[in-house]
């Protein structure tokens, strides 16, 4: 049976509202949440499934079946040690996931439903909600792409959330530490700021320094006397990136394949309202622009200004990729 660190690693998409959604899951709760959104991934693009993955549609509209070695959910110093993964398992069944949808619904959902650890396979399965696969491949409010094996290796819960509300970021972004403590859910601990400090943000840091492609520096920030929030500076560790995976997007330009083409189809048409007429129509554009940028994140970027444009959020889209990818080319030519 394949181990975590014999896990092919890749880059995954996580969506915004998953990645700032109030929960408190420990380590292991995380790793099944990140095989989910992997799945549910290449659900989404079409891709034919690892021989060791099964997903199936039950009888219940609402529910999803799916199967997987446990031993993808544990690191090589836990090989083994199943008891980690149907603890977490019980736990995930017991636990609901809290979050506000694009149109700020509030909602509720149990994440998983009926854990099975099958005797003598060591193979696991369980139901999961429509709604959370849904809610992972919902890119309405943004999305952040992060390293899946980096994932997966964490020690720490904190380091996995900084990794994922941080990575790619390349400007300081500021919480409160009031909403820091709500979205990791964890409002009644750490009432002394220097507390919240020891033991949330300084041990995800180490932890980030030491595997991440991004890590962050951090300035307190005070309302009057009393310290209320945190402003956060990202910053790439090239040392940490997973060089395979560099290779491949670099392949990828070069040849001009699109891997996450049924995602930014969906992103144009959910947010945009792009029929597939008007894709095809701009197809070359958008080919162009995957090759010179990182075409999910300028159109994410673009969504705030797009609806309030004159002629348009979808030629406003067109015009804006145009003229970035123009400066892109002329810069290449200084």
């Amino acid at each position: 049976m394949d181990k975590i660190k014999r896990v092919t690693n890749k880059d995954v998409i996580q969506s915004y509202i998953f990645t700032t959604a109030r929960y408190n899951y420990n380590v292991h709760e995380k790793r099944i949440l990140y095989r989910i959104i992997e799945l549910a991934q290449a659900d989404l693009e079409g891709k034919k499934l690892d021989g060791r993955y099964t997903t199936t549609d039950t009888i219940f509209n609402n529910l999803r079946k799916v199967v997987m070695p446990a031993s993808l959910l544990l690191n090589n110093d836990e090989e083994k040690n199943y008891h980690y993964i149907r603890k977490a398992l019980k736990s995930l069944r017991d636990k609901s996931f809290e979050y506000v949808d694009e149109k700020g619904n509030w909602k509720v959902i149990g994440v998983i439903e009926v854990p099975e650890f099958e005797k003598y396979s060591s193979y696991i399965n369980f139901h999961i909600h429509k709604e959370v696969w849904e809610v992972a491949l919902n890119f309405a409010k943004g999305f952040r792409k992060y390293e899946l094996k980096t994932a997966m290796k964490f020690e720490g819960i904190y380091s996995m959330r900084f990794y994922e509300l941080l990575t790619g970021q390349k400007l300081p972004i500021t919480y409160s530490i009031k909403n820091l403590k709500i979205m990791f859910k964890i409002e009644d601990k750490y009432k002394l700021v220097a507390d919240f400090i020891r033991f949330v943000i300084i041990p995800a840091k180490l932890e980030l320094d030491k595997s991440s492609p991004y890590s962050f520096e951090y300035q307190l920030l005070k309302t009057g006397r009393k310290i209320t929030s945190i402003q956060f500076f990202p910053y790439e560790i090239p040392a940490n990136r997973d060089n395979n995976l560099e290779k491949m997007q670099l392949h990828k330009k070069i040849n001009l394949s699109w891997d996450l083409d049924k995602i930014v189809v969906n992103y144009l048409k959910d947010n945009f309202d792009f029929s597939s007429e008007e894709i095809k129509r701009n197809i070359d554009l958008l080919r162009l622009a995957n090759e010179k940028l990182d075409l999910l994140a300028e159109l994410s970027n673009l969504k705030s200004k797009a609806f309030r444009a004159n002629n348009g959020p979808k030629s406003y889209i067109i015009g804006s990729l145009q003229k970035i990818i123009n400066s892109e080319i002329t810069k290449g030519k200084k």
